[in-house]
């Protein structure tokens, strides 16, 4: 099923789908705890970032994607979402939520578990398609990219048009 692509409305309102949510800036923390207490799957990817300040420096988690969490929900059950404070929206396409594929949510989840350097880059018109073939994130499918000499591997997010690039060996990959 592609990722924008609607099933008939019983089967879309019933079955639980990843979700993206639009959130207040700077609210991410407090509306995926909110959402927890209501018994809410959510999932708010974390990067971890070293701040220095005048007087310290110290380890701090970021969200990854700036105003945007993910929910597992089925539509029927968007109401408490909605009504949580700090939650602007879900994502929509054409009036429709748009549907974050299971396989991406994972992908995302295997990246920050074994790769904390991670940055988030604006979205962009992919490029070729890649396969991870070798290491802890061998399966992994996205899209090789090169910045500043270097290659990075990008997973794009498409439903809330965001990516995340890891500096990866060529050798690694694998054309789809």
């Amino acid at each position: 099923m592609n990722q924008h692509e609607i099933i008939d409305n019983k089967t879309f309102n019933t079955v639980p789908n990843w979700y993206a949510l639009k959130i207040k800036h700077r609210h991410e923390k407090k509306v995926d705890f909110r959402l927890n207490e209501k018994g809410i799957t959510s999932y708010l990817p974390l990067k971890t970032e070293y701040r220095c300040w005048s007087d310290r420096h110290k380890k701090v988690s970021e969200p990854l994607f700036s105003c945007y969490l993910f929910v597992h929900t089925p539509l029927r059950d968007r109401l408490p979402i909605l009504q949580t404070d700090g939650v602007v929206g879900f994502v929509s396409f054409n009036g429709k939520p748009a549907i974050i594929p299971e396989k991406q949510i994972n992908s995302i989840k295997l990246i920050l578990e074994k790769k904390p350097c991670v940055e988030q880059i604006s979205y962009f018109t992919p490029g070729k398609k890649v396969r991870i073939k070798a290491g802890d994130l061998k399966g992994i499918e996205g899209v090789l990219t090169e910045i500043r000499n270097n290659f990075r591997f990008v997973l794009c997010v498409d439903g809330i048009k965001q990516a995340l690039a890891i500096e990866i060996f060529v050798n690694d990959l694998e054309l789809i």
